[in-house]
């Protein structure tokens, strides 16, 4: 029997593949848990409407996001940091930190997860700090790091 896919099966093939599989594991199997519909034309004509529309989507979210790193470049968040004796920093600065001066400063929501940071930063001055926004897109934030 043959049937298309509608998600991954180890060992059988992903999502929208086109596989033959003997009936009684079509029947008990793959057809009752949701796994695969029969190849009929009106099934491929729904997955190929479906995989359309999820690639429209996929390209809105990656233009918003060019759209954000455009914008994020622009930016220059202040974060205050205490300075210790000698004008030492006094502590760092985490990306937690930074989130939350970007809420307050220019209300923009960003995850911090998504912040590329090796480490803290722990020095005074202006750091450029990688976001990754989408797969395929990173922006750049700058941070101005100056005393309290």
């Amino acid at each position: 029997m043959k049937l298309i896919l509608l998600s991954d099966v180890k060992a059988l093939g992903k999502a929208g593949d086109v596989v033959k599989v003997s009936d009684g594991y079509a029947r008990n199997m793959l057809l009752p848990q949701g796994l695969a519909v029969e190849d009929t034309d009106k099934n491929r004509n729904d997955l190929k409407l479906k995989k359309q529309h999820e690639d429209r989507i996929a390209a809105e979210r990656k233009a918003e996001a060019e759209e954000l790193a455009s914008k994020l470049q622009e930016l220059k968040i202040t974060v205050s940091m205490k300075a210790g004796e000698g004008g030492k920093p006094f502590g760092s600065v985490s990306s937690k930190e930074i989130v939350e001066a970007a809420r307050e400063q220019f209300g923009l929501e960003l995850d911090k997860k998504k912040i590329q940071m090796d480490e803290p930063i722990r020095t005074f001055g202006m750091r450029q700090v990688p976001i990754r926004l989408h797969p395929q897109v990173t922006g750049t934030l700058y941070v101005l790091v100056r005393e309290q």
